[in-house]
């Protein structure tokens, strides 16, 4: 390697250098953006202390289906180690895509988890249909929420199932993830409650265990629908029938 150019010089180089290494894969390592761009990895060090530096510095956005990867790829990782023991490395590796790529769209296991309740569970589907439906009756109301989140998550309830473990099993980024978002969606549901409730549609009781009444059975039946139907026990009772009738008991109990 010849004479290094100047810290200004220098500095332009791997930047122009690793713009266009990184177009072509974004993946590359600092080795190979000090090679294109003919300097040391000192030199390199000199000018940007990480990776991630040097990507803030060119500020180059992630390929559109990144983050769809980074998800598809922590849900197979959570499912099989849990999100405790989830390798940010390897989640990087598996989605195709360098840890910095990782960490500029998830700056943390916290922050990947609420995107893989936001991506996954029908917590915001249920948000929209009561959002949507908020002046109408409890036995239009609580059927339409029940079908939209059987329809989301009846395909992937695996997922959902790990989800729901890391939560219960009070692991802390978990929690730090999901907390949110399950608060608005228990303030949504409950708040739509506690107005029929006031109006005089639904007896009088903590929102909270009227949530747990209407949602409660219909979560257990998602949960353990696949092992009805491996046994036999389910068949002649589809998905969307069970629904509507755990829908309608509910409705009975809270009326």
């Amino acid at each position: 390697m010849g004479p290094e150019k100047g810290t200004a010089s220098a500095a332009l180089t791997i930047l122009s250098a690793a713009s266009d290494v990184l177009a072509a894969d974004q993946a590359a390592s600092i080795d190979a953006i000090s090679a294109a761009a003919g300097v040391s990895r000192a030199t390199f060090y000199r000018h940007f202390r990480s990776r991630a530096a040097l990507l803030a510095a060119l500020d180059i956005q992630p390929d559109p289906d990144t983050r769809e990867r980074i998800l598809a790829a922590a849900a197979d990782l959570i499912g099989r180690d849990g999100l405790r023991g989830m390798s940010m490395d390897e989640l990087a590796a598996r989605a195709g895509v360098s840890r910095a790529s990782v960490y500029r769209l998830f700056p943390g296991k916290a922050a990947l988890f609420d995107a893989l309740m936001a991506e996954y569970s029908p917590l915001e589907v249920i948000e929209s249909v009561i959002e949507r439906m908020a002046d109408r009756p409890p036995h239009e109301v609580l059927p339409a929420i029940a079908r939209a989140a059987a329809a989301v998550a009846g395909p992937r309830i695996g997922l959902l199932r790990s989800l729901f473990f890391e939560v219960t099993s009070q692991s802390p980024d978990a929690l730090d993830g999901a907390e949110p978002r399950i608060r608005q969606v228990l303030g949504a549901v409950g708040g739509y409650l506690a107005r029929q409730m006031a109006a005089g549609k639904l007896r009088q009781m903590d929102p909270i265990i009227a949530t747990q009444i209407f949602m409660g059975p219909i979560v257990f039946h998602l949960v353990t629908r696949p092992e009805l139907d491996r046994m036999g026990l389910a068949r002649d009772v589809s998905v969307e029938k069970a629904i509507d009738e755990l829908s309608q008991a509910a409705l009975r109990a809270l009326s």
